[in-house]
């Protein structure tokens, strides 16, 4: 079945990507993508309050009339609108209206996020199922190094999206102690480099794909081996 996507048409760097109700994880990433492209302080305004220009009186701040708001002033201010204009152009009509009674895009955000993954409580919950999930991690039976690729790379993501954090040494060594017994001297050449430290998990996995790819080659090529020897063996007349 081919994975739902939270957007319908695909990417654009044109439009928002569009958020039906699933995957939110996926779109969270993509839309603050999206926004940062356009100007950091448009996803500043959505992380944060809105900026509101204001100056101080008698020791209190008070909010500026709009008439003696600054170029600068009125542009940060204009951020939220900005954003909020955004947010609201990703959604479908279901989570549209979920967050059309919000007041600034940190709320509807905010809206958002706890809707689609849950409380503090919910996340600390999650968090710690899928820190069960890493400590556990094995290659199954039978598995390729893409397969174990993108099951080790999903829960990493989700991990770090919860506020866990890993460095390079940490990911590597989990990664080449996950592998079965084949890949022993794969794993002691890898592990004798000494470039764990250094190495990203994406040149990793590259490294044991290409591998994957030249163990794959000898095995085709002594099973050809094999083959012939068969044939070469039938064929042959008897003395006598």
């Amino acid at each position: 079945m081919t994975e739902k996507l939270p957007f319908g048409e695909g990417a654009s760097i044109n439009r928002p990507p569009l958020f039906y109700g699933f995957n939110y994880q996926f779109w969270k990433v993509r839309i603050k993508i999206f926004v940062e492209s356009l100007d950091k302080g448009i996803w500043d305004a959505i992380e944060n309050d809105p900026f509101i220009p204001k100056f101080e009186n008698d020791g209190s701040s008070i909010g500026k009339p709009w008439s003696q708001w600054t170029n600068g002033e009125n542009k940060k201010a204009k951020f939220d609108c900005i954003s909020k204009n955004i947010i609201t152009s990703a959604l479908n009509s279901d989570e549209f209206f979920r967050i059309s009674q919000c007041s600034s895009a940190k709320e509807m955000c905010d809206t958002l996020e706890v809707t689609h993954e849950g409380t503090n409580d919910v996340n600390r919950a999650r968090k710690h199922t899928l820190l069960q999930e890493y400590e556990m991690f094995r290659m199954l039976k039978g598995e390729s190094i893409a397969e174990v690729q993108k099951r080790f790379t999903h829960i990493i993501n989700h991990l770090m999206s919860l506020g866990r954090a890993f460095d390079k040494e940490e990911l590597n060594i989990k990664i080449l102690k996950c592998l079965d017994r084949s890949w022993q001297p794969k794993v002691t050449t890898i592990s004798e480099s000494k470039h764990l430290t250094s190495l990203t998990t994406a040149s990793l996995f590259g490294k044991l794909r290409e591998h994957e790819l030249e163990m794959n080659r000898f095995y085709v090529q002594e099973s050809e081996d094999k083959h012939v020897r068969s044939i070469a063996l039938k064929v042959v007349v008897p003395a006598g």
